[in-house]
């Protein structure tokens, strides 16, 4: 049904990562490839593409705050060194005060079957050590707090009332208040000596026998940040989900390759099609936990946005929320995931058991995924023209209609390496419209870069050819908890180039932008096939942003290339992450 492979998208899977020395991301999330889709495993996984993650616990009742003091980032790290650095008695007092009377599972799982999701994982145990769960460890809701219930029970519970898949997240190499877990102490209360050894026999594998063998059927079992983790301990856990929960599949965090799917990096949409079952993650707002001051709420366009582009690269997605101390799911997320679950409901075609784009990456206009012989062409930014361009088909249109309504039926032209369909001027869909392309064969597209007529086009350097040079992949935190991604050109010398090539529907001016980060004054050019060039010198800052280039004239339609260089500037200091080119109206 879906999964394309290019080698980029490859090494974006891989978790290869260039930046935060004081911890590193494969430390976090471990070295992951894909395998192969598992024949029984991952039944809502597969063609739900779409997914509800929880975090959940002990840190939610303190909302970002300790002694007086706001820690902003990721609330569930609030006690880690680099946050508020709580002491662990300090923090396991916690519990005595935890009591989220406002916990109502059934209306969780409603939320996420209203929103579209097919399947929830939840925090059963972050890297606090807090266990959201009945357990032999006294350290849980259940035995250290007035709450005194089991809300990962009665969460399961109502999953499997409602047709639901449910899963468990588990820390199994971070906790940070069980001796001898990675980052706790090294001694236990009476001053003995402890070893990850203990941590794992005490506590670790116990846990996870009781997650997998407690609470009926479970989805998938969701390691997180293994980090230097020994294979053995890795191997223990995957044999136990392996009897307990044989048709459960098992995340990549695991380590040790040791998965079933591939976890991409945080907030990761990646810009090619991913071959193999992978998943794509991301929040809600800005932190994983509850934060009390993060009101940053992504709209339901944003979310659905990002489920599609994450779907048309080939993957799942899975997006969080974060219940406060009382249980309660925050209004203004609840309200999103409903706005955006309702469009799911009129467009199922477009998410559920819908394949990657034949085109291999987005579109100016949206994205497109697959099924079968029908392409679905969700179209973010619609046509004031009354025309869609769509580039590159290589199998002829057998029909084409607007999804919702009367599904209106669409003419269409050919013109060039382009189908142009007649659409309305005013948009079907007020967030995102959909057109459904049918065909007598599996569709396929030429995957070249196109600028639309109206749009243009942005384009990472990973679209590029590089002279002299090499793209990487650069990752790097924005604020505690809160990753971004991109593509550079780094080390820039004499005979360093990028050369896109790109197919243009007709003749005309474009403005072109650079993005790019560094320090001083650069000049830049960049330079057609035919020899027209844009040449600037422009600013620098330590943050990507887009600086205006110059014109360019393409003279003819079809397909031409632009070549960018660094005329003057440190080019150890300079890092290219695109380009724009911006059709210019007379």
């Amino acid at each position: 049904m879906r999964k394309f492979i290019t080698f980029a998208a490859l090494f974006a899977a891989t978790a290869v990562f260039t930046t935060v020395r004081s911890q590193e991301m494969s430390d976090l999330w471990g070295e992951a490839a894909p395998r192969q889709e598992p024949e029984r495993r991952g039944r809502y996984f597969a063609d739900g593409n779409y997914a509800m993650f929880i975090h959940w616990g002990l840190y939610s009742a303190l909302g970002g705050v300790w002694d007086g003091k706001t820690y902003y980032g990721a609330s569930e790290w609030i006690m880690e060194k680099g946050m508020a650095g709580i002491n662990p008695d300090e923090y396991k007092a916690l519990a005595r005060g935890f009591d989220p009377q406002g916990f109502d599972a059934r209306a969780i799982a409603r939320l996420a079957l209203d929103a579209g999701m097919k399947y929830i994982v939840i925090t059963s145990k972050h890297h606090d050590g807090f266990a959201m769960f009945r357990s032999s460890d006294p350290f849980n809701i259940v035995d250290a707090t007035p709450f005194g219930r089991d809300p990962m029970r009665e969460l399961a519970d109502a999953c499997r009332e409602l047709g639901l898949g449910f899963g468990f997240y588990y820390s199994h190499s971070q906790d940070w208040t069980h001796p001898g877990g990675r980052k706790a102490p090294r001694v236990d209360k009476d001053g003995n000596p402890k070893t990850f050894d203990d941590y794992f026999y005490e506590k670790c594998l116990p846990q996870v026998e009781e997650i997998t063998t407690n609470y009926g059927d479970i989805e998938i079992i969701w390691f997180d940040t293994p980090g230097n983790l020994e294979k053995k301990y890795a191997e223990i856990l995957h044999d136990v989900v392996r009897r307990n929960q044989p048709d459960a599949l098992i995340a990549s965090r695991i380590g040790h390759g040791l998965h079933d799917y591939v976890t991409l990096g945080d907030m990761e949409v990646p810009l090619e099609n991913v071959e193999g079952l992978w998943e794509g993650i991301d929040v809600t707002n800005d932190s994983w936990g509850y934060n009390w001051y993060d009101t940053n709420w992504k709209t339901p366009e944003t979310i659905l946005r990002t489920l599609i582009s994450t779907v048309a690269r080939g993957g799942t997605f899975m997006l969080n929320v974060g219940p406060d101390g009382d249980g309660r799911v925050p209004e203004a997320a609840r309200r999103s995931l409903l706005s955006a679950g309702r469009w799911i409901a009129r467009y199922p075609e477009a998410v559920y058991g819908a394949g990657a784009s034949p085109w291999g990456h987005a579109l100016p206009w949206g994205d497109a995924v697959s099924d079968g012989n029908k392409l679905y062409l969700t179209v973010f930014e619609w046509p004031r023209t009354g025309e869609l361009w769509i580039p590159g088909l290589r199998v002829p249109v057998r029909s084409a209609r607007i999804l919702g309504g009367d599904g209106q039926p669409l003419t269409w032209s050919a013109s060039g390496n382009w189908t142009v369909l007649d659409v309305p001027f005013r948009r079907p869909d007020e967030m995102i419209s959909v057109v459904e392309l049918t065909f007598d064969q599996t569709p396929e597209a030429d995957r070249t870069l196109a600028a639309d007529p109206e749009l243009g086009l942005e384009a990472s350097v990973l679209f590029g050819t590089v002279a002299s040079g090499e793209v990487d992949k650069h990752t790097w935190r924005g604020k505690f908890g809160e990753w971004k991604h991109t593509y550079r050109v780094t080390g820039w010398q004499p005979g360093t180039s990028v050369t896109w090539t790109l197919d243009v529907p007709r003749s005309g001016t474009y403005a072109v932008s650079l993005n790019y980060r560094g320090t001083g004054r650069p000049v830049w050019e960049a330079t057609t096939g035919e020899g027209q060039t844009a040449h600037n010198q422009q600013g620098a800052t330590e943050a990507y942003a887009d600086y205006p280039l110059g014109w360019l004239e393409f003279h003819s339609p079809g397909r031409h290339t632009v070549t960018v260089t660094l005329v003057e500037g440190d080019g150890e200091a300079m890092s290219l992450a695109g380009i724009t080119l911006e059709p210019v109206r007379f």
